[in-house]
């Protein structure tokens, strides 16, 4: 069935009335689907733009932006929802978001996550909501720019259908769980999440750009890292996302040929993008100012692992450990109709053959693996590296 607008009244959520109906909804739940909207493809930040949250009653869709909201709404808002189950789908995508509006979590269920461990190879919500609900989502606006205001009805129908399904799927994926030892490690993963916070930026973001490994001389290193601040400079200005002012691969073009004046930096076709041209001084004035840039050399990471593809000539025996031991982790996972990621990370994994410890259990908790991984993984991974041990005499 075409579920083609929410089952439940949507309430938009813009003054301190709309506020007060939905805290006092809040006050009687245990549970609530929740889910929040950015606008990180057309604006510099990553805040919520609009937090979706469905009671068993209502679907409320707040909105941030609106300066009718009372002062210390975030505050309120946070407090009502600190005791009560998240039910989000794909949580780590939101959480960062709600966290910057001090909305953290203290219990949460995960959709994405509970289907991964069912064994399903569709782990989006329309699949889920297709496979387990027989219910067909509108996915029209999945990338639309929400900061826009004000938002067409079909936008607040498409925001409110994310959480429509959040309950019963929710209940479908427990169910196909129950009584299977994959539930407590679910729970061990949901735990988990309570604390997430992303991956903080690197010191020199510039790095990352498409190429920057393989380039060592200075000169085109500080052509990347002044385009770089350059452009993040103005996209935070303008409060636009870098990449829709010059995409990544036009700041590695240019660094990959560094002009010789502002003529030969607009002919060059490789660089595009919105304001590559209407914002051309910028650029060149970036590229001028390039070798006053001090790079500073990155510091040594004690914990840095070379790239797996070097290490047949150059780790031969990291090389060997690797080989042996992820086919059965392969097996393994299969085995639990599990993905070999979700068993353990390729880069944990990595880790622990290029360097092992001897204490094995506690590298992986280190790393970052949970209990249920270790118990799975350890044994497999020691008896394979004990067997690859050169034999004495």
């Amino acid at each position: 069935m075409k579920l083609e607008s929410p089952r439940l009244p949507v309430n938009y959520v813009a003054t301190g009335e709309g506020l007060d109906a939905l805290l006092a909804d809040l006050a009687s739940c245990s549970q609530i689907g929740l889910d929040a909207e950015r606008a990180s493809g057309f604006r510099y930040s990553q805040r919520a733009y609009l937090i979706q949250i469905s009671t068993h009653e209502n679907i409320y869709l707040v909105d941030p932006e609106s300066e009718q909201l009372p002062t210390g709404w975030n505050q309120l808002l946070a407090s009502a929802m600190a005791p009560l189950t998240w039910i989000l789908h794909s949580a780590t995508q939101d959480l960062p978001c709600l966290a910057e509006l001090g909305i953290t979590p203290t219990s949460i269920a995960d959709t994405e996550l509970a289907a991964r461990f069912v064994g399903v190879e569709r782990f989006g919500l329309a699949s889920l909501a297709q496979q387990f609900l027989d219910l067909e989502l509108e996915k029209e606006h999945s990338a639309a720019d929400w900061s826009v205001r004000p938002l067409s009805t079909s936008m607040q129908n498409y925001a409110a259908l994310d959480v429509d399904v959040l309950f019963e799927l929710w209940d479908s994926l427990e169910a196909a769980l129950v009584g299977s030892e994959k539930r407590a490690w679910l729970q061990q993963e949901l735990d988990r999440l309570v604390g997430f916070s992303p991956r903080q930026q690197s010191e020199q973001p510039w790095r990352g750009l498409p190429g920057m490994a393989k380039i060592r001389d200075l000169p085109r290193q500080q052509i990347a890292a002044s385009l770089w601040v350059a452009r993040d400079r103005l996209a935070q200005e303008l409060d636009v996302a870098p990449g829709r002012l010059i995409p990544d691969r036009a700041i590695a073009a240019v660094v990959a040929h560094p002009p010789a004046s502002k003529r030969e930096l607009a002919n060059n076709r490789e660089f595009h993008g919105r304001a590559s041209r209407s914002k051309l001084d910028t650029w060149w004035q970036a590229i001028a100012d390039a070798p006053n840039f001090e790079i500073t050399p990155l510091p040594p990471d004690p914990n840095h692992v070379p790239n797996h593809r070097s290490w047949d000539k150059r780790f031969p025996e990291a090389h060997a450990r690797l080989s042996e031991v992820r086919p059965k982790l392969l097996d393994l996972a299969t085995s639990h109709s599990l993905s070999i990621e979700l068993l353990l990370t390729p880069d944990t994994l990595r880790r622990v053959c290029f360097n092992p410890a001897q204490d094995l259990e506690e590298q992986l908790r280190t790393l970052g693996a949970r209990s249920w991984q270790i118990e799975l993984c350890a044994p497999i991974i020691r008896e394979t590296f004990a067997n690859l041990e050169p034999s004495e005499g």
